[in-house]
């Protein structure tokens, strides 16, 4: 019997860690900080590549940029999900989240997001100083001009907030070259561009939900035929793109160039798809698939 209790004990202290690893990943949108690790390493990587630098001489740099990066992409999703705790509930995907349902205190969250903030910037500021600037930039135009300003305001919420997810890979780049190349604000470019698209077709996925919530997301406001007008503009504003990576190699700018035009393909067929949400859905997860696919081959053709 005793035995049973101790096992039982022990079973509990598992669980109950278990449930706060859940809910501190939850807290931090751990699914968010390792999609941008994706394209600030990429940015590194890209650096590295271009100035003739080994990586291996460059552990330390490594090491500021990934986990400096990291920590202000948390710590700043942690400030948004303390600020839109008050709405959170009314949406599906985030009713779930620790700081709704009141398993974290707001104000320890608030504190550890800042924190967080606070020692990313302080590693990104020991690479370079370029790396530091632009990685308060970032924290400024998610946390500020987004979370706090934009975003319960205007319909141009996810333009605004396209600023901050697409600053990683010049992060990245700077952190190694402060000197920032024409290849890194292409990248940059690419992922300011790609973000409204990714988003608008999520948001069409999820209308009720943010019309629920009060958050004047495309869809909502204008409707999903304006919407589609709107994902199609942006994809098709990539296609000059790999035009402007051409030191990449012709691989890639086939492989690119192939990508945005079957983004663009799949974005016209919405005009003739009755399902909307089906084709929100498809133009979703192409979306992901686009980005992770080419930032890895980015990083692929450097090394081949």
């Amino acid at each position: 019997m005793s035995n049973s209790r101790i096992m039982t004990n022990v079973e509990k202290a598992e669980i109950s860690t278990s449930t706060v690893w859940k809910d501190f990943l939850a807290l931090i949108k751990v699914g968010i900080v390792n999609s941008n690790l994706i394209t600030t390493f990429t940015g590194m990587w890209l650096a590295f590549y271009f100035t003739n630098t080994h990586f291996l001489n460059s552990l330390d740099i490594m090491f500021l940029t990934l986990v400096g990066s990291s920590l202000i992409i948390a710590g700043s999703c942690v400030i948004n999900n303390v600020y839109d705790r008050d709405i959170d509930h009314l949406m599906e995907r985030t009713k779930e989240r620790p700081t709704v349902t009141g398993k974290i205190n707001g104000t320890k969250a608030s504190l550890l997001g800042l924190l967080m903030i606070a020692f990313g910037i302080i590693m990104l500021f020991m690479t370079t100083v370029t790396a530091g600037v632009i990685g308060l930039i970032g924290v400024f135009s998610y946390v500020v001009l987004y979370t706090m300003w934009s975003k319960r305001k205007y319909v141009s919420n996810t333009i605004v907030g396209s600023i901050s997810g697409a600053v990683p890979p010049l992060i990245g780049w700077a952190a190694v070259d402060a000197n920032l190349d024409i290849v890194a604000w292409m990248l940059f470019l690419m992922m300011f561009i790609w973000q409204p698209p990714h988003f608008y077709a999520l948001a069409m996925k999820r209308v009720e939900e943010y019309r629920a919530a009060d958050i004047p997301m495309l869809p909502v406001v204008k409707g999903f035929a304006v919407t589609k007008h709107h994902i199609v503009a942006w994809v098709a504003a990539l296609l000059p793109i790999p035009f402007f990576l051409m030191d990449l190699g012709l691989f890639f700018f086939i492989l690119a160039t192939a990508f945005n035009i079957g983004w663009l393909a799949l974005g016209l067929a919405g005009y003739k798809m009755k399902d909307d949400i089906k084709w929100s859905k498809l133009m979703f997860v192409y979306s992901l698939n686009y980005l992770t696919i080419l930032f890895v081959a980015m990083v692929i053709v450097t090394v081949i």
